[in-house]
């Protein structure tokens, strides 16, 4: 089992962890004006990169929120960081 290093609580195992979308994928913004397609594609297209991705993610023990850079090939945790930039929320 991985263990996933939460900025608020230590390394944890990744089971406790829910992987809440790519960073800088934004919610479309206004209602009436954004279409299916821009709603499907923000909803269910993920970048899915080979190689470093910087991605948030959530802790379900604390519920907290943070961005975390890692390596998809090898699965090593770079980075993870509490705060998350500016219009970046999830």
């Amino acid at each position: 089992m991985q263990l996933f290093p939460c900025p608020f609580c230590g390394p944890r195992p990744e089971t406790e962890f829910h992987f809440a979308g790519d960073l800088g994928n934004l919610r479309p913004e206004g209602f009436l004006g954004v279409s299916t397609d821009i709603w499907a594609a923000y909803l269910f297209s993920h970048n899915n990169p080979k190689g470093e991705t910087k991605e948030i993610w959530k802790h379900l023990t604390c519920m907290e929120v943070f961005t975390m850079t890692r390596d998809t090939v090898t699965h090593q945790i770079i980075s993870s960081t509490a705060l998350l930039p500016e219009g970046e929320g999830a």
